[in-house]
């Protein structure tokens, strides 16, 4: 089943993504805010800072 949704890096916006929303606490180092191109941020979702340093890169 594909559901359309792709995740995929915040620094590298293409021409067919569709809706962009970033899912993070916090904004990316070194990423101006026009260059993102996102069409939301929903820090409100994103995972608590304890359970980003927990789950291994």
């Amino acid at each position: 089943m594909n559901t359309g949704i792709r995740v995929r890096r915040v620094d590298a916006p293409s021409p067919e993504d569709g809706a962009r929303v970033l899912v993070d606490r916090v904004w990316p180092r070194g990423l101006r805010k026009d260059a993102a191109r996102l069409d939301a941020w929903a820090k409100d979702v994103a995972p608590s800072t304890e359970l980003r340093t927990w789950y291994p890169a």
